[in-house]
């Protein structure tokens, strides 16, 4: 199976540094401007294409032309009372505690939240409920956290340190599963970007 990932466009809060999570927050003005000069490289348009519940991937599947089941396990990390804070925020009010925690990788548990493993595992379980299925190509307009969760699942990356691949957010991100759901990168930072 081929798994194609795309991340939403640019919100006010990506603009600020704000952990968004689950917070609702919209497309900002220069992220529905830039997702309008997306296009979904041909390969990948004939996809089965689901979108995570958040509006901000909602609109930015519509504005890339796609049709979308909604699909939760796709939706992004839940960073609890961490949500709407900047990191320059989270050393201020934690200190060490903050360093302390984000050292632990995929373990990693803001208060209130959930951890990058248990994105990954529910992401892994969506994987999994396709990889024998007779859909052979699908994508998701998601998230950050869950592209980094493919990343993780295909490298072995515990999220201590930088990813292994660089990633381009506008770009389609593509995974190869076998029946075994096993992950592999095909294809990283295929542009969006109209010619």
């Amino acid at each position: 199976m081929r798994l194609a990932l795309i991340r939403h466009g640019p919100t006010e809060w990506n603009e600020a540094g704000r952990l968004q999570g689950l917070t609702d927050v919209p497309l900002s003005a220069a992220g529905l401007a830039a997702v309008q000069g997306w296009r979904v490289p041909e390969p990948y348009r004939d996809f089965t294409w689901v979108a995570s519940p958040l509006i901000r991937a909602q609109e930015t599947a519509r504005l890339l032309g796609l049709t979308c089941a909604v699909e939760p396990r796709v939706c992004e990390m839940n960073w609890g009372q961490w949500e709407g804070r900047t990191r320059e925020e989270l050393i201020r009010d934690y200190g060490e505690e903050f360093h302390n925690r984000a050292a632990k990788g995929l373990d990693l548990r803001p208060h209130g939240g959930e951890s990058p493993r248990e994105v990954r595992d529910r992401f892994a379980a969506w994987i999994a409920s396709h990889a024998n299925g007779e859909e052979r190509s699908i994508g998701a307009v998601t998230h950050q956290g869950i592209i980094r969760a493919a990343l993780s699942l295909a490298t072995g990356w515990e999220m201590i340190g930088k990813p292994p691949v660089r990633m381009d957010w506008a770009a389609v991100h593509v995974f190869a599963v076998d029946a075994e759901s096993n992950v592999a990168i095909e294809a990283m930072n295929v542009s969006l970007e109209a010619p």
